[in-house]
């Protein structure tokens, strides 16, 4: 018996009947099975090793060009991760599933965070970031062949957001986990940016969940685990699901659609229309494994997926490179 065998095993002697199984889970293109690891545990360290989440390092979870000590949609992602594995070993599910799902679900995010999304959605007509994100394990990494993930660990990833649930407990844990992990992580940082102090929190709110942020994701996440727990399914108590929305409602209001960031909300989608735009017109500065997939995908889409893939500081590098002078005047 192979380490991998042994620790499949052991996830049926040992999960919940209601958990997924890595030994039932199917990819797209058949591999060779590991000796020592999962086919679960495989797809964790394909998304670790990619270069998409390596650029997450420098993508924008809320604030734009931040100091150092702000989250960044990397640490966002880890963050998700750790949440989300807690649940479930909370509720003797697949830990392995989960994480791979966990770290992978935003590698699909554009520059600027949902201000890029949104100005790529106005440039293509429709764009969501986790459509994306199946795009890119599924197409666009290791040079166009995909990561070859599995079935359940794209399902998850694809549907940590929008109007469609994952189809699998763990999916299910990595969607709630994802609100937790931006409400309370963002509400951290706004306070630390001043934008927000605890006494601003909806009444409500800081009585069920209080006002440090490690206090309200032990609040949620203990909720989740004890509400869902026996259940097929991965709910919230109707009490902490109204004092959740009512927090996401007041975050909306002060930090994601605040007024006074309008402009450098507006000058970010500025950068992303302009430079699809002038990739658009000038296809021939594509890096050449972009060129190659034109043909395959078309040049509007090409375009789209080398823009999303971009860095915030990449592209305002790039921005810069193309659009300022590096001289304004000759000797």
């Amino acid at each position: 018996m192979t380490i991998r065998e042994g620790i499949e095993e052991r996830e049926y002697l040992n999960l919940s009947p209601l958990a997924c199984k890595s030994k039932d889970s199917k990819r797209k293109f058949k591999e060779e099975p590991c000796d020592f690891r999962t086919d679960f545990q495989r797809d964790r360290d394909r998304i670790i090793h990619s270069k998409a989440f390596r650029r997450l390092k420098h993508k924008t979870q809320v604030y734009i060009a931040p100091g150092d000590h702000y989250r960044m949609r990397m640490t966002h992602s880890l963050e998700v991760a750790q949440i989300a594995r807690t649940i479930a070993r909370g509720l003797n599910l697949n830990e392995d599933l989960t994480e791979a799902a966990a770290l992978g679900h935003d590698v699909g995010h554009t520059p600027f965070g949902h201000v890029g999304e949104d100005a790529m959605k106005e440039i293509l007509g429709h764009f969501r970031h986790n459509e994306q994100s199946l795009r890119v394990v599924e197409y666009l990494e290791q040079n166009g062949e995909g990561l070859n993930l599995t079935n359940e660990v794209k399902d998850a990833i694809l549907n940590h957001s929008g109007r469609n649930l994952p189809s699998t407990l763990e999916g299910k844990i990595v969607r709630i986990s994802d609100r937790i992990a931006y409400l309370c992580h963002d509400y951290d940082d706004g306070i630390r940016a001043g934008r927000l102090t605890p006494n601003m929190l909806p009444k409500d709110v800081a009585e069920v969940f209080g006002i440090r942020p490690s206090k309200m994701i032990t609040a949620m996440v203990s909720d989740m685990i004890l509400t869902s727990s026996g259940k097929n399914d991965i709910i919230l108590s109707e009490s902490v699901q109204k004092s959740m929305d009512e927090f996401r409602n007041f975050m909306f209001e002060t930090i994601y659609h605040a007024k006074d960031l309008e402009i450098e909300r507006k000058k970010a989608a500025y950068v992303i229309h302009t430079l699809y735009e002038y990739f658009f017109s000038h296809p021939d500065k594509l890096p050449e494994d972009f060129r190659k997939r034109e043909n395959e995908w078309g040049l509007a889409l090409t375009v789209a997926d080398y823009i999303a893939g971009l860095t915030d500081l990449f592209a305002i590098k790039t921005f810069e490179d193309i659009f300022i002078p590096s001289t304004m005047f000759g000797d």
